[in-house]
């Protein structure tokens, strides 16, 4: 009976921290589109229900490895300590949807596993690891910056002259580019499950509650769920709130950012899709509209609530555990 209950707990968890990666970083990842007049809200959180199912059972593995056993030993984290785990950073995570800002689900997953490391003790954190994981924070959302502000700056003019002598008339270049977003939509979702699926399962899987394949279809359809039932208040603050975005740009965001996040989940680094997609947002802002883009008050709320996540998570994973 205690197991039974437990396990419900879990479940309940479990679900709870899914459908608020749904409603933030996946549903954030569609930001390009939407802010791009391509894609309804409905339309966006929908391919995301769908491709981070495939994301998540295809490729999400390596990363619900990494949090179940890759920064804790295996069989530290047993299975009331999974529950504050993702509970902490589900916690973390439904506060930021409240204040429609995209955070890293990924740093408050990690956040919340390194909190209930320092509960059982430093010394059983893979510092090494963390510090590798940190770096691929840091890179990642750097690389999208670069990579969208030197397309705005650079190609983007080429890009607009190549199309005209390829196509026949406007509405086919329309037609060709929004078909390419459709693909690049589908794609980034795909990356969001591969990635973000862990966030919700992987303590879980640690703890030896769920086997990882039945971890990896569960965490892909609770995001999905989300991305349906939450997703369009933070479509908004990415999609429209930074900069205005056409066909081309949102395109390019896209399909770099679910390259950069595919590359991360196939190594097993949990990283942020959402962090990846509003900093080539930016890229794009900061080269169409000058570097002042960076100091407007949307863009320092999400930098700020990148930085609390993990720790805000941690602390709340830490100190449930020292109440229990």
């Amino acid at each position: 009976m205690i197991l039974s209950f437990t396990f419900i707990i879990a479940v309940a968890v479990a679900l709870f921290m899914g459908l608020n990666i749904g409603g933030n970083n996946a549903a954030a990842s569609m930001g390009a589109a939407y802010g791009a007049k391509v894609r309804t809200k409905y339309q966006a959180v929908l391919l995301i229900s769908v491709f981070s199912v495939l994301g998540s059972v295809i490729d999400g593995g390596a990363v619900i490895k990494t949090l179940g056993s890759g920064i804790l030993p295996a069989g530290t984290i047993v299975v009331q300590g999974a529950i504050i785990a993702v509970a902490a950073s589900g916690i973390t995570v439904f506060l930021a949807n409240l204040f429609r800002v995209p955070i890293s689900t990924s740093q408050a997953a990690v956040g919340s596993v390194v909190g209930i490391g320092f509960f059982y003790g430093a010394s059983k954190i893979n510092a090494p690891f963390i510090g590798y994981i940190i770096s691929w924070w840091i890179i990642t959302p750097l690389l999208a910056w670069l990579l969208a502000y030197l397309m705005g700056k650079y190609l983007y003019t080429n890009i607009l002259i190549w199309l005209a002598e390829h196509h026949e008339s406007d509405a086919s270049i329309k037609k060709s580019l929004n078909i390419l977003l459709i693909i690049s939509g589908c794609y980034v979702a795909y990356s969001a499950g591969a990635n973000n699926a862990a966030n919700a399962v992987g303590p879980f899987v640690g703890a030896g509650l769920i086997g990882s394949i039945p971890g990896a279809i569960f965490g892909g359809l609770a995001i999905g769920l989300g991305a349906l039932l939450m997703g369009g208040r933070v479509l908004d603050t990415v999609g429209k709130e930074i900069t205005e975005l056409c066909v081309i740009r949102a395109t390019f965001v896209e399909f770099t950012s679910a390259f950069i996040v595919h590359i991360a989940s196939i190594k097993g680094i949990p990283v942020s899709l959402g962090e990846i997609v509003a900093a080539g947002i930016i890229g794009i802002g900061c080269a169409n509209s000058g570097m002042h883009i960076v100091k407007s008050e949307v863009v320092k709320k999400i930098l700020i609530a990148w930085v609390i996540s993990p720790l805000f998570a941690g602390i709340i994973g830490f100190a449930l555990m020292k109440m229990i």
